[in-house]
């Protein structure tokens, strides 16, 4: 290679960086002039910034203050209906907010709540929850603290994660989960194809089993079968040691439920994730009855009338809410304390449709309880980088957080714009169908 050529690269490369860090010194250096010892903050503005740096599509809220250089961000991504949650922010909640003071963060939850009458709908959630967690960001600038501190300071010094291998084969699934294994991760979510039907978490090949209509199917038993082959496959060959996780995804009936929890206690799993919908919430004391299945659940929930029983009966193990569904940090923050009680341990949402904003809150959080158990965790490519400074920083298996104020997180919204949604996915976002062998929908 040209000597000159690799320089000149180098250079520009350096270069680069180092406007980046200019960039973001600059706006630290505005929240350093912003506010401290000043009278409370009124909001100015309420806007929304999306983008899809991984095909995903995010959604970030952004609350603006009076204040020179004081302004917070937080996640409200729903991305299989990203397209209610902006108007959700601008059309209600932007109004509400103008003017109200931005440091009186539990004031502000409880109106934004109750102000649609109707409560717990999943675009309202996220648009809320951006909302909270923007105003979290804001008051940690305030004080020029990140946002551990002001929840009590640090209960540990990293955060615990898990990867997510799969394969449409059981060696290849395997072998996704050594490669975790040698970065130094101890907990790995395994995830196998079924032969012609459509699963979850990996593709799978073969031919298509037989079916009475031609959208994706899934036959349950089938599915079963797989799972036990991956556990057994994997315990032989990954040893005793790693902690292994597994996602049902309520695909299951509750009997069906039942007998998956009692099959793999052989194969000691760290967690069951989602054995049932949450439409059938009442039959966790069947399992937890009948098996020591460690089990996780509530990724879907967005209602305290749903997490509430399983924790105080002490009927999961581990609560898998996600944050922007659930309201935010606020929510978040008070469902760990509860769980605290019962010994019922955390293991937030924490997939590719959480903004890099939501993965910090959820490390913030995390960093703070000593009902801490895991955190799943999802890869930010280049593009994610380049929008999103100060991410969580991934090291052996852990996730790390920058000590700056607030979330320690900028946003490049030039960079975001660069990677709008996708307007021609016919389903725009959303799932679609699965269905049994006799046609029946299945719930994904």
């Amino acid at each position: 290679m040209d000597r000159r050529k690799f320089f000149g690269a180098a250079m520009a490369s350096t270069a680069a960086a180092g406007m980046v860090a200019a960039k973001d010194a600059k706006a630290q250096d505005a929240v350093a002039r912003a506010a401290r010892g000043m009278p409370s903050p009124k909001i100015r503005d309420v806007s929304v910034i999306e983008c899809a740096p991984q095909g995903v599509r995010l959604t970030v809220v952004k609350v603006t203050t009076d204040q020179p250089g004081l302004y917070g961000y937080g996640c409200a991504t729903y991305t299989q209906r990203a397209d209610l949650v902006k108007p959700a922010v601008e059309k209600y909640i932007r109004p509400f907010l103008i003017g109200k003071p931005a440091d009186r963060i539990e004031d502000t939850w409880q109106m934004l709540y109750n102000s649609s009458y109707w409560r717990n709908a999943a675009d309202l959630n996220n648009a809320m929850s951006g909302v909270d967690q923007a105003l979290w960001d804001i008051k940690g600038r305030q004080a020029g603290l990140p946002v551990y501190q002001l929840l009590g300071g640090k209960a540990r010094e990293a955060i615990d994660t898990y990867g997510h291998a799969s394969g449409s084969e059981i060696p290849e699934a395997i072998d996704a989960a050594k490669k975790y294994i040698a970065q130094g991760f101890r907990h790995v979510r395994i995830q196998v194809g079924v032969p012609g039907m459509a699963g979850y978490g990996s593709r799978a090949g073969g031919t298509r089993i037989p079916a009475l209509h031609n959208a994706p199917v899934f036959e349950r038993e089938g599915a079963k079968r797989r799972a036990l082959a991956l556990f057994e496959a994997a315990r032989k060959e990954l040893g005793p040691e790693i902690e292994l996780l597994h996602d049902a995804h309520e695909r299951y009936t509750p009997s069906e439920a039942v007998q998956l929890c009692k099959d793999l206690e052989q194969y000691r799993l760290f967690f069951l994730e989602d054995p049932l919908s949450p439409e059938d919430i009442m039959w966790f004391p069947n399992i937890r009855n009948q098996t020591s299945t460690p089990l996780a659940m509530g990724e879907l929930f967005n209602s305290p009338h749903e997490w509430t029983p399983l924790i105080k009966d002490r009927l999961i193990d581990y609560m898998r809410m996600h944050i922007s569904q659930m309201g935010g940090l606020t929510p978040a923050r008070k469902v760990a304390a509860f769980g605290e009680i019962f010994n019922v341990r955390t293991a937030f949402h924490g997939p590719g449709d959480v903004s890099p904003i939501g993965h910090m809150a959820m490390t913030h959080l995390n960093l703070s309880i000593t009902n801490f158990g895991i955190q799943e965790y999802s890869e930010m490519n280049d593009a994610t980088r380049e929008i999103f400074h100060g991410v969580p920083e991934m090291k052996n298996g852990y996730l790390w957080a920058n000590d700056k104020p607030g979330w320690g997180m900028e946003i490049d919204e030039a960079a975001a714009a660069k990677h709008p949604f996708n307007r021609t996915d016919p389903m725009n976002g959303g799932w679609g169908e699965v269905r049994l062998p006799d046609g029946q929908i299945v719930k994904q």
